[in-house]
């Protein structure tokens, strides 16, 4: 997929059918002079409904999608016939995908299983024909329901990626390297700061065909709870993930400075983000010869008492099968 074609967050209007008006219709057959009424209802407007797909990554279907209508419910008819029922309209999306009411931001559902379908316009419902209307004294009554009206809504949609591990660090910190050694994605991978600009999702391989899903949040700076740089436009991804792995590289001149900044602009965006497991990862760990590495993990013992840490190399791929191992731990205790 194409960074591009990368679409979290689209604004549509939807519109539900409205329902069938009932007939008022009497009954004439040959023989029969005053056969009474026998107006049938007006079927129901369509409903719009959202579904879970789990083979959808991005909303960019939906993109130039703005006006979605569902089809109106049919006219009753003589005869008791009851009027067709409006297409119901289906819209497929992501799993992860959040709806919100555009005037109020209310939060109306939020889509999580493939296949789970919920309505988020209902269709008018249909109006009663004159037959239910007949009665001791009305015997020939001629009048009938109006269908009543669709729903019309404004909606954001809103994907929060549903992954596993969310890799977390500064530009540059090595995060798509990883993802690209980890798994079979091809994230773009260059020189310079900002190279991911939309998540990247991969995922990895593990003993007795399992897997886990790992995501590659775009860089994060000092200061982007504020909107600097990227902004926290793409934080709301890290909501979903279980796990976060935070990505620093061994040549930053402060370990734990950094890993405090990217934890505190977390934290900023939102509290709980404190509560999910976190693993500090120093990457580019092929640059230390064993003297030094010992240097540093005496260091680093103080400065991360409550938190592990590892060491790997995603270009020399050294640890990166202890690092699926603890990974998989983590996710599974």
């Amino acid at each position: 997929m194409t960074e591009g074609n990368f679409v979290d967050y689209v604004k549509i209007y939807v519109s539900s059918g409205k329902g069938g008006k009932g007939s008022t219709h009497l009954h004439r057959e040959k023989f029969i002079e005053k056969g009474g009424p026998d107006g049938g209802d007006g079927g129901r407007g369509g409903h719009v409904y959202l579904v879970g797909n789990k083979g959808l990554w991005t909303l960019f279907h939906l993109k130039f999608a703005r006006h979605i209508k569902a089809g109106n419910g049919g006219d009753g008819s003589g005869d008791r016939s009851t009027g067709a029922d409006g297409d119901d309209k289906f819209i497929e999306v992501p799993l992860g995908t959040v709806v919100k009411d555009k005037e109020t931001g209310e939060i109306l559902f939020e889509i999580t299983d493939d296949g789970e379908k919920q309505i988020l316009s209902r269709g008018g419902k249909g109006g009663l024909g004159n037959w239910h209307f007949r009665s001791s004294t009305n015997q020939t009554p001629r009048y009938s329901q109006p269908g009543l009206p669709g729903a019309e809504k404004d909606v954001i949609l809103e994907l929060k990626v549903l992954a596993d591990v969310g890799l977390v660090g500064f530009p540059n910190a090595g995060k798509s390297t990883l993802l690209s050694v980890l798994t079979s994605a091809k994230p773009k991978i260059a020189d310079y700061p900002f190279t991911t600009l939309k998540p990247n999702l991969g995922i990895v391989a593990y003993r007795d065909f399992q897997s886990f899903v790992i995501a590659d949040i775009p860089g994060i700076i000092e200061g982007a709870a504020e909107g600097k740089g990227l902004g926290h436009y793409f934080l709301r991804h890290i909501e979903r993930n279980s796990t976060l792995l935070f990505l620093v590289p061994v040549d930053t001149p402060d370990i734990k400075a950094e890993y405090d900044i990217l934890v505190n602009e977390l934290t900023k965006y939102n509290p709980e983000m404190l509560d999910k497991e976190r693993l500090l990862v120093i990457s580019k760990c092929d640059m230390l010869d064993d003297e030094l590495k010992a240097e540093l993990k005496t260091e680093l013992d103080v400065a991360f008492k409550d938190v592990p840490y590892m060491f790997i190399s995603s270009v020399a791929q050294q640890g990166l099968t202890e690092l699926k191992d603890k990974l998989w731990k983590m996710l599974n205790d």
